[in-house]
């Protein structure tokens, strides 16, 4: 919601109001009406109807907004700061620590597969040359064990030090060519056991039975030296069971953008899951990039992502859909005592269950707030893509908001209903999580304690998002109703004509507000370059009536402009991974350039920072006219 939906929020009441705007309190206690009213089968279905904006949320499929009461409130989730201080408390368990680590070597990594050892596998595994990786469904068990595919010449394009440094890696160990061999997945660390996971999910709306990592292998869990545990997983390492009718493998233009947006959003201080390498196969992988029938080779790649965990809402919901008690107690179990141990030392059984749904309600709230802040769209948002640490994870068809606008989606297999566009995040968000209800119902057995563990996901995304909007416009305090109409109409100007959100509120941090005698026509002039083209009459006249509320609000703060900036330029990054720019290197790597991968992710490393004269003119700019239709740019698929 936040940035995305205010404007229409408060242009429109929700259906249920009928004419009124609810206050947070009124909201709150009519949702733990409606909530107490669902039946077991689909704990608290009704939320659909909550959750419901210009046309709602259905138990069949998100195909609406979210109400303004989402982005209300305020808040101070982020007073230690965005640059990478606004992480949960699912990842600051895994943090880097500033203390020095005894460099590892390549051979003296230390695993301790948990996830294989505590839980129960498929009875055959890829060891058997004959069943092996055929596609099948797998029963009763969260994994099975695979065996990544040989390729033909593995080669390095980039690794990230940051992530390398979790596991006490140093450059020299990375830039060796057996570094390039493991991560292509042509051999495997000492005590690594390849596997891939099992789970289901709903894919736009509609439940899709198993599903599983079918391009994806984790290789292990390390233990590093502070006592961290990170799991290492390839994506396009080949078949596995659950590849259905794919191969695999991942071709090198999507490899690219998810190994430098999952570092650009580490940087910005989203919580994702980490990218450590990605390297060349040497082999080529056919594929059809816009599913219209022209299919075509592409180098190939595999990128090694990183997290302290890959478990997702799916791995409960399939078993759940299965009747497999067992297998969901155990998993629920397991995740609780390896990912939440501090839930595990004071609850058990159900209790626990229902407050590990409180605390995936909290992460994800504060999850996709962050996307709302920095302008991210995550393109397919499906529960089997949903973390259950509240990291942003697989990183497919997304894309950065150039031109402000709620309804876009980079999706095209999405374009016609626009079920995952950036003003509907939050409350698809919301809609997975009563998924994940649903498949946690089995283990709880009652419904109310789930409903009343859902409210805890709107509580945090009011609180959130009013802190963020605070810092975008870099206010001391949020004051509630009069703010968020302020910030809402910001919004409306936006959309009024093409205005680019980074460039906007990056410029409004460095407006002479209290100092200097600015006028808001000589303001507006000054945010000129966030315009797309230049703004028509009434339009001029919305932008400088809202500059004038603006200043007025600022004037009663005691910061300076100076302070008021710094505030603004923590909260508003000046670099992000837009399209073009991503696309940009990908034609460049496709013709054996790997420069401009380096030198995008050395420019994502300091998105708050001033940067050269050199890196603004390539990096903080309007999107281009020829990315409006280049394929990469404008629209992406799945395939992407």
């Amino acid at each position: 919601l936040a940035a995305a939906s205010h404007t229409a929020a408060f242009a429109q009441p929700t259906s249920y109001s009928k004419g009124l705007v609810e206050n947070p309190l009124q909201r709150e206690l009519r949702i733990k009406g409606a909530l107490q009213s669902a039946s077991p089968g689909h704990v608290a279905s009704s939320i659909g109807a909550v959750l419901s904006g210009r046309r709602g949320i259905t138990t069949s499929g998100f195909t609406g907004s979210v109400p303004a009461a989402l982005g209300r409130a305020g808040g101070g989730l982020l007073r230690r700061g965005l640059r990478g201080g606004g992480h949960h408390i699912s990842t600051l368990r895994a943090s880097v620590s500033s203390t020095p680590a005894m460099p590892a070597t390549l051979t003296t990594l230390k695993f301790d597969n948990s996830f294989i050892r505590d839980l129960p596998g498929d009875p055959i595994s890829e060891y058997d040359k004959v069943k092996g990786n055929k596609p099948r469904q797998v029963e009763k068990a969260a994994y099975s064990l695979v065996l990544p595919t040989a390729v033909k010449d593995p080669k390095l394009v980039s690794y990230s030090k940051e992530c390398a440094a979790l596991f006490d890696l140093p450059d020299e160990e990375c830039r060796k060519q057996e570094f390039a061999d493991i991560l292509a997945g042509n051999k495997l660390f000492e005590g690594s056991q390849p596997m891939a996971m099992c789970y289901g999910g709903h894919q736009f709306g509609n439940w899709a039975g198993q599903l599983g990592d079918g391009r994806a292998m984790s290789l292990g869990e390390v233990v590093n030296s502070k006592g961290e545990k990170w799991e290492m997983q390839l994506k396009g390492a080949g078949p596995t069971p659950y590849s259905r009718t794919a191969d695999g493998r991942a071709v090198l233009r999507s490899s690219v953008r998810e190994y430098l947006c999952s570092e650009a959003m580490h940087h910005l201080g989203v919580p994702t899951t980490r990218a450590l390498s990605l390297v060349l196969t040497g082999d080529d992988v056919v594929r059809d990039m816009f599913y219209d029938g022209n299919a075509k080779p592409e180098p190939g790649a595999v990128v090694c992502r990183v997290a302290p965990s890959f478990i997702r809402f799916g791995n409960f919901e399939l078993p759940a859909s299965r009747g497999d008690e067992a297998t969901l107690v155990k998993l629920l179990d397991y995740t609780l005592q390896r990912d939440f141990p501090q839930i595990a030392a004071e609850f058990s059984g159900p209790d626990a269950y229902v407050e590990l749904l409180k605390e995936v309600c909290r992460t994800t709230a504060v999850m996709v707030a962050h996307w709302m802040r920095v302008g991210y769209v995550h393109g397919v948002m499906n529960t089997d893509n949903m973390s259950i640490l509240g990291l942003t994870i697989d990183y497919g068809p997304y894309g950065w908001v150039d031109n402000y606008d709620p309804e876009w989606t980079p999706n095209t297999t999405d374009g016609m209903r626009g079920r995952y566009k950036f003003g509907n995040q939050p409350g698809v968000a919301f809609w997975n999580l009563v998924r994940l209800a649903n498949g946690l119902f089995p283990a709880v057995k009652e419904v109310e304690p789930l409903q009343e563990a859902l409210v805890e996901f709107e509580k945090t995304m009011t609180a959130t998002m009013s802190d963020m909007h605070r810092q975008k416009l870099g206010l001391a305090e949020w004051e509630g109703e009069e703010d968020e109409k302020l910030y809402a109409e910001l919004c409306k100007c936006m959309e009024k004509e093409e205005t680019d959100m980074t460039i906007l509120f990056r410029l409004l941090g460095g407006l002479p507000v209290k100092a200097g005698g600015k006028d808001e026509g000589e303001m507006l002039g000054m945010l000129g370059d966030a315009f797309y083209k230049p703004l028509k009459e009434g339009t001029e006249d919305a932008w400088r009536a809202w500059l004038s509320k603006y200043a007025k609000r600022v004037r009663k703060d005691a910061a300076s402009d100076a302070e008021r900036k710094a505030v603004m330029d923590r909260a508003n990054p000046k670099y992000v991974l837009r399209n073009f720019i991503a696309q940009q290197a990908i034609d460049a790597a496709a013709d054996g350039d790997f420069s401009l991968v380096e030198e995008v992710l050395e420019v994502m490393r300091r998105p708050y920072d001033e940067q050269s004269a050199e890196m603004d003119a390539k990096y903080f700019i309007k999107r281009p006219d020829w990315a409006r239709t280049k394929p990469g740019c404008s629209a992406l698929s799945c395939s992407s």
